[in-house]
């Protein structure tokens, strides 16, 4: 087992990472404005490396519900990603797509979720396509799986898988819409191992 862990990241490594989110937040938000024929613009993503106590906070109350998409990572890459929706982003989202008005927040049924998981599938292949294109790594990815939760609930997932790897998670929050503005959160967490091909393969020496 290689000894990196994420405690190790340093200047180098962020304006890497940053890149690679810039990338894919912004391949993330063509997707979703073609798939919802709207004009977003993008805000330049936020790039934290926190602790996991630290993710619930950072994405939003412990207790309030949000979106999460959990998805396992395989090839090149080993690990897993999850991407991060507030409450009423997921709810305007799914509104736009289904055609009704943004405002509906009656809770999701089997059809909303079922557009909230192609969502969160078209928004995560478009930013592992980036993070494949940078590395020339190839990456699959699993089934994505679609939780409405607390937040404490959903964020305690990688807490646990990811806790005997190191204590801290590399967070990526991205703001895009139009008139109104939404918040998305990526969290990337490969295997120490993966986490160094990542680096090697853009030419960064450990």
């Amino acid at each position: 087992m290689s000894e990196y862990n994420y405690e190790n990241a340093n200047t180098v490594y962020f304006d890497v990472l940053k890149e690679i989110g810039n990338i894919g937040a912004g391949n993330a938000t063509t997707a979703i404005a073609e798939m919802l024929g709207l004009r977003l613009n993008m805000e330049v993503p936020q790039v934290k490396l926190l602790s996991f106590q630290e993710l619930g906070s950072a994405v939003s109350e412990e207790d309030d519900t949000i979106a999460g998409i959990y998805l396992e990572l395989h090839n090149d890459l080993e690990g897993s990603m999850m991407f991060l929706l507030r409450n009423e982003s997921a709810h305007y989202l799914v509104n736009r797509l289904m055609g009704r008005d943004e405002n509906y927040m009656e809770p999701f049924d089997e059809m909303d979720l079922s557009a909230l998981t192609e969502i969160g599938n078209i928004i995560t292949g478009a930013y592992l396509s980036a993070l494949s294109s940078m590395t020339r790594m190839v990456i699959s990815h699993s089934v994505p799986f679609l939780a409405i939760d607390m937040a404490a609930a959903i964020l305690s997932v990688p807490a646990i898988q990811f806790g005997q790897f190191g204590d801290n998670a590399l967070l990526i929050e991205t703001e895009f819409g139009d008139d109104v503005k939404l918040n998305g959160f990526f969290i990337l967490l490969p295997e120490p191992d993966s986490y160094e091909r990542i680096l090697k393969a853009l030419g960064i020496e450990l």
